[in-house]
């Protein structure tokens, strides 16, 4: 069986940052799907699941109610192997088209104050595992040591 193109990107050498995953047209519509990496992979530690649960109902949120980008966000949801998020969206974009997008939900991440939308036992399946002040710690950390400093290393896969 052949791998798919993600286990194909070498991990030993990824970085954190915003990759383009793919470009795939899904009947007659273009889809991009970016690799949001928030750590090293093997390298350090994943994110606990309270966190990524919190930050994944704030990054979706905030997409689903973005100005731009409500009606185009297909997409946005943790990585199994817990070092970042799979975000799909509408349209053709490149890293460095989409990077104002991330830094502006990542912002709104880390300045995210009450309760956190969709923590309820009536709207998520797990609403107690969230943890607040460690999802915005890894959001500030995201914003300050890579998205606010990207550079081809974090927009582009290694070779």
């Amino acid at each position: 069986m052949e791998k798919i193109a993600s286990f194909t990107v070498d991990h030993l050498r990824l970085n954190r940052g915003v990759y383009v995953s793919r470009i795939d047209n899904f009947e007659g519509q273009t889809i991009t799907s970016f690799d949001l990496r928030m750590t090293k992979p093997n390298f350090e530690p994943v994110m606990n699941t309270a966190e990524i649960h919190t930050i994944e109902h704030l990054g979706a949120t905030f997409l689903r109610n973005h100005p731009e980008f409500a009606k185009k966000t297909v997409y946005f949801g943790p990585m199994g192997c817990r070092t970042g998020f799979y975000m799909l969206i509408s349209g053709e974009y490149s890293s460095r088209q989409i990077l104002p997008l991330v830094i502006e939900m990542f912002a709104f991440i880390r300045d995210f104050e009450g309760e956190v939308p969709g923590a309820a036992a009536k709207d998520c399946g797990n609403y107690l595992d969230m943890n607040l002040p460690m999802a915005k710690f890894l959001a500030n950390r995201y914003l300050n040591e890579t998205l606010l400093v990207a550079t081809d290393e974090n927009l582009i896969y290694p070779k």
